[in-house]
């Protein structure tokens, strides 16, 4: 029967670490060339195909297709006049232009391992365009899995350091919503976050006096202090569609609410990680932040970059770099120094006002 390797000796360890950011790059299951793209100009495609026009324009002629997980050269990024006006970002790509609603630029920034996984685990954002998990069983061996990616700026809780199946390191990720769901992805494919990266915004600002506006028509959210503009993006709010009786509303609630519970990590979307186009699974979506009854709540999103046009169920969509500042600045308060244990991985309690309005 096959075994999992836990023990790494610190010699070891050292050596696999730098030779990891040397030479691991991609284990597997990378498409050939990547290092033929330059890291600051690559787009993913999110979405199952999108169209490649002759032109940056939604009249173009099209000329091509590009599939999902396809990573593309952006060679350069247009604002155009033609619109669409909600989103008039394009690129250009080797044999025509795209439209940036389904494409995620993305990175390729490998990391050295950690040697130790405190008993709260380390919170890890994903620095490559995807990577496959792989699992583990004494019966089976090592086996990618099938069903899932990780994404780029997705967001995960790490338990373990290992060695993985190709000598190197290997960090174990619990899925938080299944505590008991484990899988191994590459430990250079993981960045790990400190507390400083994490400090508290405006912690000194009276909580009262912190409050957000989210404006359905304008695809537009607002963090005030007070009467004071702190921070404002567009972002996609819920679909207004026809649901059936007993089932949530997909269009984002208006009224007052007020923030009660921050995870920096949450597997949303279908929970059964066998995803499909129109109901996927989510893992690792960062910086979730629930405001209203029913699961709503603000978050980054990997699987477009359509802002500016209501694209959800009902959350709030927002860049994921956005979605950190706010969940640094909203209350209740969130500490990644405090973190023990599982249970810390989430704070509840009532916080920041929401407004929503139409």
């Amino acid at each position: 029967m096959a075994k999992l390797n836990r023990a790494i000796s610190r010699r070891d360890f050292l050596k696999l670490g730098g030779l990891a950011l040397g030479s691991l790059a991609f284990t597997g299951d990378f498409p050939p060339g990547l290092w033929e793209y330059e890291p600051a100009t690559l787009g993913r495609v999110t979405y199952h195909s999108i169209s490649v026009f002759n032109a940056p324009q939604v009249d173009a002629r099209q000329v091509a297709y590009r599939f999902q997980d396809t990573l593309m050269n952006l060679y350069e990024e247009l604002i155009m006049d033609s619109g669409p006006i909600y989103n008039p970002r394009w690129y250009r790509i080797w044999g025509g232009y795209v439209h940036s609603a389904y494409v995620q630029p993305v990175s390729v920034r490998l990391n050295r391992a950690e040697e130790n996984v405190p008993e709260g685990g380390l919170l890890t954002e994903l620095t490559v365009p995807y990577s496959r998990p792989y699992n583990f069983s004494s019966a089976d061996g090592w086996q990618a899995t099938e069903d899932f990616y990780l994404y780029y700026q997705s967001t995960h809780w790490v338990t373990d350091v290992i060695e993985g199946p190709d000598g190197y390191p290997w960090y174990q990720i619990t899925d938080e919503l299944w505590s008991g769901f484990k899988y191994y992805v590459p430990a250079a494919h993981l960045r790990v976050y400190t507390p400083d990266d994490l400090t508290p915004i405006s912690p000194d600002v009276a909580p009262d006096d912190k409050w957000i506006e989210v404006d359905l028509t304008r695809q537009w959210l607002t963090a005030y202090e007070g009467y004071t503009e702190v921070m404002e993006t567009r972002i996609s709010s819920g679909v207004n569609r026809s649901v059936s009786a007993g089932q949530l509303a997909t269009r984002t609630p208006e009224g007052r609410h007020h923030v009660y519970s921050k995870m920096p990590s949450k597997h949303m979307g279908q929970t059964d990680l066998a995803a499909d186009l129109e109901n996927p699974s989510l893992p690792g979506v960062p910086w979730t932040i629930f405001f209203a009854k029913g699961g709503y709540a603000f978050h980054g999103a990997y699987w477009h970059q359509n802002y500016g046009a209501p694209m959800s169920r009902g959350c709030v969509n927002m860049r994921p770099e956005d979605a950190r500042w706010l969940f640094r600045w909203t209350n209740p308060v969130w500490d990644l120094s405090s973190v023990e244990g599982e249970a810390d991985w989430e704070v509840r309690g009532q916080g920041t006002r929401v407004e929503v309005i139409s």
